[in-house]
């Protein structure tokens, strides 16, 4: 058995199985739907489809990061069986978990002294840190130190491509990252915008694409132009949508269409609770390892939950 626990937060996209059958402990972020409080516990409080069916009908979402007391408890559970701990966190592009989390480690040094405690920004998101995770796991049970697998994720994150586009440009609106004028324009002739995420874990607008068929097939290009080997590409893929599963699974087709070495089928997973209630319904996201994704900047919103 491991001597050192694996840890994300429940923003990692991934599914319940997914997260045991891997090792990968979860922490779980806050979220709610006109007022009432839910835990971001992987569409168990609430199934996503009811949860993006009352965002469409119009219901007010919020969310809440971990707070550093919840680390405090969460981190001392594993630390009183005598077990270190790398925890990856959120983007702090996106959240300020990654600073929560600091703070109980801070917190928690002075009473377990033996132990140690690594905290890393994974300037992830969705089934991409996801995706992170999953290799991670591949890694502790190849045999690395919690040591190595620091050093690993610290020098290989931005490695790891993250594209999204949306074709419900509302939830933008309501949250401020576009004007309501672009949101209208957008609309009207039916503009999905095309993103990723940036060195320093924003998204980052990148294009503005006339129609979802073009978007889609866009989107793909995007792993063609940027996974590592090119169309040699062999190893993991995973997509995340927010209500928008036909979409997910075209993208999944043309992916694996093109990559013919990809490892295992696309692995499809919901857009969670807590990034959900940023992007609204209508969002389909692709993640692969690739070239790094510094100096690829243009400009960038960061939405913080």
């Amino acid at each position: 058995m491991s001597e050192f626990i694996l840890s994300s937060c429940s923003t990692a996209d991934l599914t319940e199985k997914h997260f045991n059958s891997r090792g990968i402990n979860y922490v779980c972020f806050h979220f709610m739907v006109d007022g009432k409080e839910y835990k971001d516990d992987l569409g168990k409080s609430i199934s996503y489809d009811d949860f993006y069916k009352a965002m469409s009908n119009g219901a007010e979402t919020k969310t809440s990061q971990v707070n550093v007391g919840e680390f405090v408890d969460y981190f001392s559970s594993f630390l009183k069986e005598g077990k270190d701990i790398l925890h990856v966190s959120l983007s702090s592009g996106l959240s300020g978990v990654y600073n929560s989390a600091c703070a109980a480690k801070q917190l928690l040094e002075a009473e377990y002294p033996d132990r140690k405690i690594y905290i890393v920004d994974s300037l992830a998101a969705s089934s991409g840190y996801g995706l992170l995770m999953d290799k991670l796991a591949d890694l502790r049970d190849d045999g690395y130190t919690l040591e190595q697998l620091y050093d690993w994720v610290e020098n290989n994150k931005l490695n790891l491509h993250h594209w999204f586009f949306s074709t419900d440009l509302s939830f933008y609106v309501k949250g401020g990252r576009i004007s309501k004028t672009s949101g209208f324009v957008g609309t009207t002739f039916k503009i999905c915008p095309l993103l990723n995420m940036d060195e320093n874990g924003k998204l980052t607008p990148q294009q503005k694409v006339r129609g979802k068929r073009r978007v889609i097939s866009l989107i793909v290009d995007k792993m063609k132009n940027h996974a590592i080997k090119d169309l040699e590409y062999s190893d993991k893929c995973y997509i995340s949508h927010s209500a928008f599963n036909t979409e997910a699974q075209e993208v999944a087709r043309l992916i694996e269409e093109s990559f013919p070495n990809l490892k295992n089928k696309v692995e499809i997973n919901n857009v969670g609770t807590t990034i959900g209630s940023h992007t609204g319904p209508g969002t389909v996201a692709l993640f692969f390892w690739g070239d790094s994704r510094k100096n690829s900047l243009n400009y960038s919103y960061h939405p913080k939950p």
